[in-house]
């Protein structure tokens, strides 16, 4: 959809002829003192409470209360296989097949914990390549496992870095360092959505590309899970993390996705931290039996899992299932060129949107730059009842999540700020 047209009509008769619209009202919007709903544009750091999340959650209180310890088998949703109802919904999220995929633990420690397996230095292949502004979290990871292995953290990272003058990451950069450093790096690790950008990377060209350098590859997918077409399975790469609470909805701090491609599913050989969760199903709760393997990504489980906050997960990736991953992604496109389309009729020389124009470079996150700014505008935004989130050193960035936004919030949005920046 590219005919978009500026004015108060064509957003209202976009939400009406959105087929998804009712999906705005099965979530939470939060509102002012006044009791008048926000503009929320803040998906790409939490997503909103879909109002059926307490529902799922009151029936593992109701279990737990009632069962006690038998509600591990006897409860409506029995907790020992708890994890197991959210595998199908999530690995069709994010392109994988089920046996790929499990929910556990948090973000950076599944990174950890995929580094531990897929992180293999020598004294010649140890240094790990990563986009220069990734997420802080995935750095620091990065640098403490270089440590952990006894090298230099500033001599093994390997910095992918936007040119001179430009915001985004460039391929044939990556290309010119892996031919000139490819035998010394282990690992590529990169964002699969840049989090200041918004840049959404091409993960099949990049793991293609690392591959042929003999690196494994990995993606922290936190900002692409439940926004983009990630396709894991297709792209090849060795394994991917993401978190649940940003596009997902789960609530804050909850479980992390971990995908490990099917290639290394029955590979017993890799190195892995393991716990009872990771051994075999059936003789599990043997207690003295030896070490027994699951395959897939299950086996990369230590602990029983946390079922209050899965249970928050299960909630929202019902609300996807129910929409269609696939339609969600073609209202984002819509919703967030008409947000792209407003912005740039403003023709306000101050602004500057960093992120790709190209849908198939980006989500719905548009990160919009300001010349000359400090926090000033983003706390007058939020002031006119309009939650977004500010990223130094001068980029506001906005997410139109189609779950729960609509076009009149978009139109709302670019009404204000032109009313501030006039």
């Amino acid at each position: 959809m590219s005919n978009y047209k500026s004015g108060l009509d064509f957003a209202k008769q976009q939400d009406q002829n959105d087929k998804l619209s009712s999906y705005r009202k099965q979530f939470h919007l939060p509102k002012d003192k006044n009791g008048n709903e926000l503009i929320y544009m803040t998906g790409n750091s939490l997503g909103l409470q879909p109002k059926i999340t307490k529902d799922y959650i009151n029936q593992e209180l109701e279990d737990w209360a009632n069962l006690g310890v038998e509600g591990h088998t006897e409860g409506r949703n029995p907790w020992l296989h708890y994890h197991e109802f959210l595998t199908e919904t999530m690995a069709n999220i994010v392109g994988a097949k089920p046996l790929e995929v499990v929910v556990m633990n948090s973000l950076t420690a599944n990174l950890h914990f995929m580094m531990v397996s897929f992180y293999k230095p020598t004294p010649k292949r140890f240094k790990i390549l990563i986009e220069a502004d990734a997420f802080p979290s995935d750095k620091y990871a990065v640098e403490s496992q270089l440590r952990h292995h006894g090298y230099d953290d500033k001599e093994g990272l390997v910095l992918w870095k936007a040119r001179q003058g430009e915001e985004l990451a460039n391929y044939d950069d990556l290309e010119t360092i892996l031919k000139q450093h490819g035998d010394e790096i282990a690992l590529v690790m990169i964002g699969g959505v840049n989090y200041y950008t918004g840049q959404f990377f091409d993960l099949k060209r990049i793991a293609t590309l690392g591959h042929k350098h003999g690196c494994v590859v990995g993606f922290d997918c936190a900002h692409g899970a439940g926004n983009v077409p990630l396709n894991l399975h297709d792209s090849g790469a060795d394994f991917a993390v993401w978190c649940s609470y940003k596009y997902l909805n789960s609530g804050p701090g909850s479980l992390s996705g971990a995908f490990v491609h099917e290639r290394h599913a029955y590979n017993k050989d890799l190195n892995r931290f393991t716990g009872w969760w990771s051994h075999n199903k059936q003789t599990r709760f043997r207690m003295r039996d030896e070490f027994e393997q699951l395959p897939g990504a299950e086996g990369w489980q230590l602990s029983n899992p946390p079922i209050l906050s899965m249970a928050a997960i299960r909630a929202s990736l019902d609300v996807f299932k129910d929409a269609g991953f696939e339609n969600l992604c073609q209202k984002s496109e819509q919703l967030t060129g008409y947000f792209e389309f407003l912005l740039n009729e403003l023709n306000n020389s101050d602004i500057k949107i960093i992120t790709p124009s190209n849908p198939d470079e980006r989500g719905c996150q548009l990160s919009i730059q300001v010349k000359n700014a400090d926090k000033a505008l983003h706390d007058k935004l939020t002031k006119a009842g309009i939650i977004t989130d500010w990223r130094e050193p001068d980029v506001i960035r906005c997410a139109p999540v189609p779950l729960y936004n609509s076009f009149m919030d978009i139109y709302g949005f670019v009404e204000r700020l032109k009313t501030i920046l006039n």
